[in-house]
């Protein structure tokens, strides 16, 4: 049997981890990628003469289709990441630190132990817990994160201060209209997991250095090619085989792994939709935005750890620069979900975030900022959400992404993942 050829469509970590199992099982892999680095919705950006990340994403310890894929392309998570126990502290004063002990005694620790909350408020957390694990993470029925909180009575302040900010961090979805099966899923494997499962991941470079650049290499070792630069716009079979654009190469298959926001970019050779029956289900779907703010104070300008969050204004989640990536004084603060600013001008958003930063931590004003705005990030993460599968209604055409029908949020690990699926079912189905 003849060497099969594969391309792959959008080279950001579905697509890159795709192309990876690809060329791993023998297949000359070709990656087209329309922008001018890869990674996609996590990836390298330059501003200013500086390299940046589109966004703020953390790893956790749970991610192992990531973590495996990254050794497999040579990539040293030592040198990677900044790993930590979990340590989640949400000002003004919340902070819940698991210890360095066997699960599940990390998480009962970190439980009992926890700070800023009343003996109510923290019965009540350690409750629910505890019933989620015995029920094995599984609901009868899904329904909102809000709802389910309410269902078993989590005090306001508990809500506030954990599940919240938790819940908008995983789903990027309002707790009022967020899936809680889904959130269950998530702590199903990182609280709920061995004790370094709940770990925290701090990358220590940029987001496309991280794994799509590696993953790039390895393919190219393999025999295969990446090229950014080229928007795919047509694919058209012939023979059985698929032709990309006005290309004279022809593939054996051929695996999507665009943004779901980006599949009506995909046309046949009549110049119709390639995936009507995929556009119909995704047209259904609200997307939400991650902001993500850039704050250049002096060098001296720090936070305690990595990352802290805040809660009761508009700071979610803001993050140390200095500590991950050696850039002294760079802030990061990301603004998950839709919110009151999502119609603020940019200029307004930067000043009221600068102003709470400095309410809170007293570092004034800041000398420079950015403002990163990735309209859809993300789909609402909703309960009993239909989501599409890896296979299409062409044998040799296979979507990856994290949108597809996963029990996870769209996350990288959720991609990956996807991505691994999708290579598995097309290799399948051309053998």
């Amino acid at each position: 049997m003849s060497q099969r050829s594969v391309a792959v469509i959008g080279g950001g970590y579905a697509g890159m981890a795709a192309a990876v199992a690809a060329a791993r099982q023998g297949a000359r892999v070709s990656v087209f990628e329309a922008g001018p680095v890869l990674g996609g919705r996590a990836r390298r950006i330059s501003i200013d003469g500086r390299r940046l990340d589109n966004g703020q994403h953390l790893l956790i310890g749970a991610y192992s289709a990531l973590l495996d894929l990254m050794q497999q392309v040579g990539v040293d998570l030592d040198d990677a990441f900044l790993r930590t126990p979990l340590n989640l502290k949400v000002q003004p004063d919340f902070h819940l630190r698991c210890p360095r002990l066997p699960a599940p005694l990390h998480l009962l620790g970190g439980l009992i132990a926890v700070r800023g909350l009343s003996w109510s408020a923290r019965a009540a957390l350690i409750r629910l817990m505890l019933l989620s694990q015995l029920a094995g993470w599984k609901l009868k029925s899904d329904l909102t994160v809000s709802a389910w909180l309410a269902q078993h009575g989590q005090p306001d302040d508990l809500v506030a201060r954990f599940w919240q900010p938790l819940t908008v961090a995983a789903l990027n979805t309002p707790i009022e209209t967020a899936s809680a099966q889904i959130l269950l899923n998530v702590l199903r494997d990182s609280l709920g997991g061995g004790r370094a499962a709940s770990d925290l991941l701090f990358p220590r470079i940029d987001f496309s250095a991280l794994f799509p650049e590696p993953a790039g290499e390895y393919i190219c070792a393999h025999g295969g090619k990446v090229e950014t630069g080229v928007s795919v716009t047509q694919l058209r079979q012939d023979a059985g085989l698929w032709q990309v654009n006005d290309r004279t190469e022809r593939f054996d298959g051929v695996i999507v792994a665009l943004p779901p926001h980006r599949l009506d970019m995909l046309n046949d050779e009549n110049g119709q939709p390639l995936l009507p029956n995929v556009l119909a289900q995704i047209e259904q779907w609200e997307f939400q935005p991650i902001v993500t703010l850039y704050y250049q104070y002096p060098a001296e300008t720090t936070l305690p750890q990595p990352m802290l969050g805040c809660s009761g204004g508009l700071c979610q989640w803001v993050f140390d620069r200095g500590q991950t990536h050696g850039e002294a004084g760079l802030i990061a603060v990301v603004l998950s979900a839709k919110g009151v600013h999502s119609s603020w001008p940019q200029a307004e958003l930067a000043g009221r975030v600068a102003q709470e930063l400095s309410a809170t931590f007293g570092w004034g004003e800041p000398i420079s900022h950015r403002v990163i705005s990735e309209k859809r990030a993300t789909f609402a993460c909703t309960p009993d959400m239909a989501r599409p599968g890896n296979a299409t209604l062409f044998p040799s055409l296979w979507l990856a992404g994290d949108y597809t029908a996963l029990d996870y949020p769209a996350t990288l690990e959720g991609a990956v993942r996807s991505g691994l699926q999708a290579t598995d079912g097309l290799l399948a189905a051309l053998n």
